[in-house]
């Protein structure tokens, strides 16, 4: 340490603070950008993967869904609207429609569970900047697919519940008393629970991440998304809304023109065969506007999860020790690092 003639030591300033930076993020508390830039990053680093595996599962939802939903219509050779009035009505043609609705909405839930799942395990491996293939993701992600489910069920569960308790009681008043009445009581009930949705969903929002990269079961994982929300609701809430209105704007912009030329043969078209074109053009567009929006989204909340952990944990210092071996040792001996239970 140099000094001056007089004997005092002259002190330099220390460098500037730079934190690890590994991957997508700096190993430090998130703002947004770094968020955003952190959920756009994973993509252009590994872009195989990550389009790849959300390109599969979207395309099998979409053809799976409109397969059940007009397989049954098109091999009875009834591609036209059911006759529901006269002396035949085609009552069993409706049923077999809806029930083919029904398991197409389905076969596109659980794809998209399974799509959430999988972009989760490749942010994960991204924080660290190692890359990870389509079936390595699956190895990750295929044991934690019971509980993802479970946890999903027991959500809709939920929301199924609130809706059809408001509903009744719109009904009851209704019925036993008069409709404005009704209105009266139904504008701040539905309200109420569009808030109370908005509050659960929020608390839950790290509840199937948890059970990715933590591997906790549901409860547990319940619990534990509610614990790391609870001091910082309204960051989290605020950045969850923007980007799901960031990644509506990209998807509407993105599948409008399919929508459009959608509406046009439906509307224009003389024959059930050319609705249907119009409706697989529709469905086309949608699977573009998920392909390009779906990692996004997940990235946003894997990484907001991170910046809660390093927040209220000091997480970073966990992080900081798996950079420190990731270059030399393989990718998946940063997984565990994410765990509060060892295994």
């Amino acid at each position: 340490m140099p000094s001056d003639a007089g004997g005092y030591h002259s002190y330099y300033p220390p460098p500037p603070y730079l934190p690890i930076q590994p991957g997508i993020i700096a190993l430090r508390p998130l703002n947004l950008s770094d968020i955003f830039n952190g959920a756009f990053a994973y993509i252009r680093a590994n872009p195989k993967t990550t389009l790849g595996v959300t390109t599969i599962v979207v395309l099998i939802a979409q053809s799976l869904a409109l397969l059940l939903q007009f397989g049954p219509l098109a091999t009875s050779g009834i591609l036209e609207p059911p006759n529901l009035t006269g002396p035949d009505p085609d009552i069993s043609v409706l049923v077999g429609s809806v029930l083919g609705g029904l398991a197409g909405g389905l076969a596109t839930w659980i794809s998209m569970i399974l799509l959430s799942g999988l972009l989760t395990v490749i942010v994960g491996r991204a924080v660290f900047g190692s890359a990870i293939t389509i079936g390595e993701a699956w190895h990750r992600v295929k044991g934690r697919l019971p509980a993802l489910l479970g946890y999903t069920a027991l959500e809709s569960l939920g929301v199924v519940l609130l809706v059809a308790a408001v509903a009744g009681v719109i009904a009851v008043v209704a019925f036993v008393l008069n409709g404005w009445l009704a209105f009266a009581v139904g504008v701040p009930l539905v309200l109420g629970s569009a808030v109370t949705l908005a509050f659960v969903f929020t608390k839950l929002s790290f509840a199937p991440t948890l059970i990715v990269l933590e591997r906790l079961p549901v409860i547990a994982a319940i619990e534990r998304s509610f614990a790391l929300v609870r001091h910082d609701f309204w960051r989290v809430f605020g950045i969850r809304l923007l980007a799901v209105l960031v990644a509506g704007l990209i998807s509407g912009a993105v599948s409008m023109p399919f929508s459009l030329g959608s509406q046009a043969l439906i509307i224009m078209g003389g024959s059930a065969g050319t609705a249907l074109a119009g409706l697989v053009l529709a469905a086309v567009g949608s699977s573009i506007g998920q392909i390009l929006t779906a990692p996004f989204t997940a990235g946003v909340v894997v990484l907001q999860y991170t910046d809660r952990r390093i927040r209220s944990e000091a997480f970073d210092l966990v992080l900081q020790t798996g950079a420190g071996r990731a270059p030399a040792s393989p990718a998946e001996s940063t997984d565990d690092l994410w765990l509060t239970r060892r295994p």
